[in-house]
């Protein structure tokens, strides 16, 4: 497979999922790569991958930004997909997992945001970082008041270009509410989903969006486009993609899922 983004025009918007959390989008004129996994198949820790990515760090190519929604799980970003991040100009990440990170990570805090100069002449794109609670409302939380670890999501917004939300591993309705009130208004919703759960971790709660979960936060903001990720490729995943289409079927909102083939592009722009 050649560089995959060479048959977008440069005025392109839309988004593939290369596997697991990983996303790949072309949005006014920049390539941005959200939680970049590329190790094989095997087992990573306590967490055992069971699917490859549809693309290499090579096939993808050169890009403008990396989006690390949290640095501490291989699910989210593992061996290969870090040091595809750190050889990248710019990373966004949470103000500890960037510190952690080191150069050229740059650290965000909810309701913080960073402006990018645009390639196609609009201006420029801008990353506002959002909260996300990596588990139940009522886990446990650390001495900055995360649940499990320090996450972020990223709302991406541009004159003339969609509004993209990236969830990170976020499982909380509650925090979709909050974006939905103060974010700018989503058009585009790229949810890390896949109920995830760990036997040892809130007593196997889904650490991530179940389905139902994933449809309702579609309707709390909004959006036009949802771009299912996090929900193949793990063996902790515990919902997949025939879940979400039954979800967003059952709740009527089966117009703005988005579920294709990894490595197939989705135009952000509906219509």
């Amino acid at each position: 497979m050649p560089d995959i983004l060479t048959a977008l025009p440069p005025d392109a918007c839309a988004a593939t999922v290369l596997g697991g959390p990983t996303v790949l989008l072309a949005l006014g004129g920049l390539r941005i790569v959200s939680d970049p996994t590329f190790d094989p198949i095997g087992q990573h820790g306590y967490l055992t991958k069971t699917i490859a990515p549809v693309a290499t760090e090579e096939q993808v190519g050169a890009v403008d930004v990396v989006l690390v929604s949290h640095q501490e799980h291989p699910d989210n970003l593992d061996d290969r997909g870090r040091a595809f991040a750190l050889a990248a100009p710019l990373v966004l990440a949470g103000p500890r997992s960037a510190e952690k990170l080191g150069s050229p990570a740059v650290g965000l805090a909810p309701w913080t945001e960073r402006s990018l100069p645009r390639p196609d002449g609009g201006g420029e794109l801008t990353v506002l970082a959002v909260p996300a609670v990596h588990g139940p409302e009522d886990g446990e939380r650390d001495p900055f008041g995360n649940v499990n670890c320090e996450v972020i999501g990223f709302v991406l917004s541009g004159q003339d270009l969609p509004t993209v939300y990236i969830s990170g591993d976020n499982a909380s309705i509650r925090t979709v509410a909050e974006i939905a009130r103060r974010a700018p208004a989503v058009d585009v919703a790229v949810l890390h989903a896949g109920a995830a759960r760990v036997p040892a971790k809130f007593g196997g709660r889904p650490l991530t969006m179940d389905s139902r979960r994933a449809a309702a936060a579609a309707a709390v903001l909004g959006a036009d486009v949802v771009v299912p990720a996090h929900y193949d490729g793990w063996a902790h995943f515990s919902e997949g993609r025939d879940d979400l289409e039954v979800a967003f079927q059952e709740a009527g909102l089966s117009s703005l899922l988005f579920a294709t083939e990894h490595g197939s592009w989705t135009p952000l722009r509906r219509g």
